[in-house]
């Protein structure tokens, strides 16, 4: 009988400690949200970011106010959220550099993505396209690589700044190729973008968000596309593999996390208002404008995937020997 009281007793004390956190879970969303972007403002990341944000304001309830925190290849604003409170107020974009390679870009990370986050659920993915110059002579994936092998080294490529998905993409190419061009590093993806157009550098991976105006206006031409299956925007343009380069697909993906042990009944919330943005018009609208592709699903599914990202472009990153620090 006493042994029946006392666990009757813990059990009570259990459940009365437990109330608080229960009605806190239960009345959320009760203030603003802060989505930490770890860019700058006005960029795509930041865009979406605000797009997303406020078909998920219509549904949640509340305002979400985005705070840009750029800076250190993203480590700035992830440490943030890493170390915040997981109590569903603060969550952040994340991407490829987050989630797929600064854990092996740098020696020592200021958080883990495995062990530091709670993962809500995939935004979009964006795949990237070589690109050249129009004058360029090659037309084709296969006249390209005919000029990088008669010409090894002399073949400079632009990019954003080392560690970048357009760098990290020719790296794969390279890898994939066996073929030798010298990398050109910028101070972003516009002066990279615009030395290509100009005919300074003669080709570069650039991403569909920025490159899709270009690409299709004719100040730059894609020879293939980084992606499974063709882009509708591109119809004539050939994927990788098609183009005679398997095992290359090369794309940026953005998600939301938020700090690790964040209770199951927000995240499930978070997840599912995500889902309902991904279909809001506006939504719709602004990733067809940036040939993006929205990354619907569980926050399962969207760990997997950038788990496997984070596998697939470590052993490029530690192949071509690139380090941030």
């Amino acid at each position: 009988m006493q042994r029946r009281t006392l666990l009757s007793a813990l059990a009570a004390a259990g459940a009365a400690s437990a109330a608080p956190w229960a009605t806190a879970q239960s009345t959320w969303p009760d203030q603003p949200l802060r989505w930490v972007v770890p860019y700058p403002a006005g960029g795509g990341t930041d865009v979406l970011a605000r797009t997303v944000a406020e078909a998920m304001r219509q549904t949640l309830g509340q305002q979400i106010v985005v705070d840009n925190r750029p800076g250190a290849s993203t480590n700035i604003g992830a440490q943030m959220v890493a170390t915040a409170k997981a109590d569903g107020n603060t969550f952040m974009s994340a991407d490829n550099a987050v989630l797929a390679y600064n854990e092996h870009l740098f020696t020592k990370l200021p958080f883990n993505p495995e062990k530091d986050f709670t993962y809500v659920g995939g935004i979009s993915r964006f795949p990237l396209a070589l690109v050249v110059h129009p004058a360029f002579e090659a037309k084709t994936v296969k006249e390209f690589l005919a000029y990088a092998r008669a010409n090894p080294g002399k073949l400079n490529y632009a990019s954003p700044g080392n560690g970048s998905p357009h760098h990290l993409a020719m790296e794969m190419f390279k890898n994939r190729t066996k073929t030798f061009l010298t990398h050109i590093p910028y101070r972003g993806a516009a002066p990279a973008l615009q030395d290509v157009m100009g005919g300074q550098v003669p080709c570069m991976f650039l991403d569909l968000a920025a490159g899709l105006p270009v690409i299709t206006s004719g100040k730059v031409r894609a020879l293939a596309i980084g992606s499974a299956k063709r882009v509708a925007a591109l119809p004539d343009v050939p994927t990788l593999a098609e183009a005679g380069v398997p095992n290359t697909e090369v794309f940026a993906f953005q998600g939301i996390l938020a700090p690790a042990g964040l209770p199951a009944a927000i995240t499930a919330r978070l997840n599912g208002d995500l889902n309902k943005a991904l279909l809001n018009p506006a939504v719709v609208k602004r990733m067809n404008d940036f040939g993006m592709e929205a990354l619907p699903g569980t926050p399962e599914q969207f760990r997997a995937m950038a788990r496997a990202e984070s596998k697939r472009w470590g052993e490029i990153i530690k192949a071509a020997g690139v380090k941030l620090d």
